[in-house]
C-alpha cells in the first residue's frame, strides 16, 4: 500500500494516550439484522461511552498533546458530535474549549456541548460557515484549531477502532465506513489496508450530502452548494485535499445512500438490535438494503458511530413502517 499521512506504530501508540472508556467498544454479530439483510452482519458499537460517539478517540489524542505542549485554549467547528467530544477531553486536561456551531445543529448535540463547560458560539449557515468563523477566532486569538479529518490526530485516534477490528473480529469480507469529513474513513481504511488488505473498505454517504464520494470517484476535489439529508454528523461540502488523498490510497468503494434507505437502517438497528442511533451510524446498514446482491453471504462489518440524536426528530423518523422492518 502507498503511504497515506497515517502511521500504524502512531495508531497505536494513541491507544496509550486514549482514556480507556472509549476503547475496545463492543463487536459482536448480529444474528437479528441477518434475514433480513441477508449476509452475516458484525456491528462495532462506538455508542458506548461518555459522548455517544468515535469522536472521542480523536479528541483524546488531540487533547493530550495540547497539554503536553502547554496549550491550554482551543476552538472547533462541530456539527455537534466533534465539539461534544473535545469539550470532554478538554475538561479532563484543563483546557479552555470554545466550539462553533450552525443555529440549525442537532439541539441534543448542542445542549450536550454546554453541559460539558465548553464555549459555544451559533452561526447562522451551515457547517462550512462554522468552519469559516473557527478559523477567524484562532487566528485572532492566537489558538490552537482544531480540524477534524485534517488534523492527523483525529484520523489515528479513529484508526484504533481499526486496530480492535482487525485484532477481535472473526473473519470479515467488507467493512462499512460512514463517510463524512474522512477521519473515521481514513483511519480505519489505513488499518485494514495495512493488516488485513483482503478486507473490502467500503465508505457509504448520503446522496444528500455526496461532495467527499465524488471526489474520490474523479480523484480531484469536488464542491456541492448544499446538503440535503437528515445525517448531519456527514453533511460536508469542501473535502480536505489531503484527506481526500489518503482516502483513494484506502478506499476500495464509495457508495451514496438515499434518506429512504437511512430511515430504514435505523429502524432495522431499533428494532432488531435495540440501538438507538444517528442517521449517520445506520449508512453501513443502508448500504446492505441499496444492494443486497453485493453483501448476500458475506461477512460484513457496520460501524455504529453515534448516538446523538434528537428524541423527537428519530421518533418520527422510525414512526411509519417501511422497507426492512
Amino acid at each position: 500500500m502507498q503511504e497515506t499521512r497515517l502511521d500504524t506504530a502512531r495508531i497505536r501508540a494513541a491507544r496509550r494516550v486514549i482514556d480507556p472508556v472509549f476503547l475496545d467498544t463492543p463487536l459482536y454479530r448480529c444474528e437479528a439484522l441477518e434475514p433480513r439483510l441477508g449476509c452475516a452482519v458484525s456491528v462495532k458499537l462506538e455508542t458506548a461511552n461518555p459522548v455517544r460517539s468515535f469522536k472521542g478517540r480523536g479528541t483524546e489524542v488531540v487533547a493530550s498533546r495540547l497539554a503536553d505542549e502547554g496549550t491550554r485554549a482551543v476552538v472547533c467547528a462541530s456539527a455537534g458530535n466533534l465539539g461534544q467530544a473535545l469539550a470532554w477531553s478538554g475538561r479532563g486536561r484543563a483546557l479552555d474549549v470554545t466550539v462553533v456551531a450552525s443555529r440549525f445543529a442537532t439541539r441534543a448535540k448542542l445542549d450536550r456541548i454546554r453541559v460539558l463547560d465548553a464555549g459555544l458560539e451559533l452561526v447562522d449557515g451551515d457547517h462550512e460557515l462554522a468552519r469559516e468563523r473557527a478559523a477567524a477566532i484562532a487566528r485572532r486569538e492566537g489558538i490552537r484549531l482544531v480540524e477534524d479529518s485534517l488534523d492527523i490526530e483525529t484520523c489515528e485516534g479513529a484508526a484504533t477502532i481499526g486496530l480492535e477490528l482487525v485484532d477481535a473480529a472473526p473473519s470479515f469480507d467488507a467493512v462499512l465506513i460512514a463517510l463524512g469529513g474522512g477521519a473515521l474513513a481514513t483511519g480505519v481504511g489505513h488499518v485494514v489496508k495495512a493488516l488485513a488488505p483482503g478486507v473490502e473498505v467500503i465508505c457509504v454517504q448520503p446522496l444528500g450530502a455526496p461532495a467527499m464520494t465524488h471526489s474520490w470517484r474523479q480523484r480531484r476535489v469536488v464542491t456541492t452548494d448544499s446538503t440535503a439529508t437528515i445525517a448531519d454528523g456527514v453533511a460536508g461540502r469542501f473535502p480536505v485535499p489531503a484527506v481526500l488523498d489518503d482516502l483513494l490510497l484506502v478506499a476500495d468503494d464509495a457508495v451514496l445512500v438515499q434518506e429512504a434507505s437511512i430511515v430504514a437502517g435505523m429502524r432495522m438497528l431499533l428494532d432488531h438490535a435495540g440501538l438507538v442511533v444517528e442517521p449517520s451510524a445506520a449508512l453501513g446498514v443502508a448500504a446492505i438494503l441499496e444492494d443486497r446482491d453485493r453483501f448476500a453471504g458475506r461477512h460484513v462489518v457496520t460501524i455504529v458511530c453515534g448516538s446523538n440524536v434528537d428524541a423527537a426528530a428519530f421518533h418520527r423518523w422510525v414512526a411509519a413502517p417501511g422497507e426492512g422492518s
